[in-house]
């Protein structure tokens, strides 16, 4: 049996990728939203991998089946974006998910980060038990720092502590 690997994007994966993120916002969670609403989709080595930022993906069989990203916003802070993984290659058959978040808290911790904050919707209720088993704990809007970048369909935060920083 293949396994699933995780690699930093490349821009041969770009329009699967886009693919990818906008077939799960749109059909499987009804969110309106397009390719134009997201022009970090347009430039992901720009918008991502830039700072102590990345993105990555999931690979099974040469097809992407998920992504993940980090977006470093100072202070030894980051922002989890874009964090999807294909109806198929969901839950502990596969593990993409884990895998994926893996990967950013390695990168993370590695890059010096101490705190990782995350937007979602309301919608993505499994994805909500997903942070909170892995020791994301649910904060209130006004606990973001000022450089998290809030998307518009962003209603629920949360946040991690990587690393206490020393005083």
């Amino acid at each position: 049996m293949k396994k699933i690997s995780i690699r930093e994007f490349s821009q041969e994966y770009q329009n699967d990728v886009i693919d990818l993120i906008l077939n799960i916002q749109r059909n499987e969670f009804d969110i309106p939203i397009s390719r134009e609403d997201q022009p970090d989709l347009g430039d992901i080595p720009n918008f991502y991998q830039s700072g102590c930022g990345n993105f990555w993906i999931a690979l099974y069989n040469n097809q992407v089946v998920g992504t993940s990203a980090l977006i470093d916003i100072g202070n030894h802070q980051g922002a989890l974006r874009k964090m999807f993984v294909k109806a198929d290659y969901r839950g502990r058959s596969y593990n993409t998910a884990d895998l994926l978040l893996s990967e950013l808290m390695s990168w993370a911790s590695e890059h010096n980060m101490h705190e990782i904050y995350l937007g979602t919707t309301e919608k993505f209720l499994a994805a909500h038990r997903f942070y909170e088993k892995n020791r994301f704990a649910l904060i209130s809007s006004e606990l973001l720092p000022n450089t998290f970048p809030i998307m518009k369909v962003d209603t629920r935060f949360y946040k991690i502590t990587l690393k206490q920083q020393s005083v």
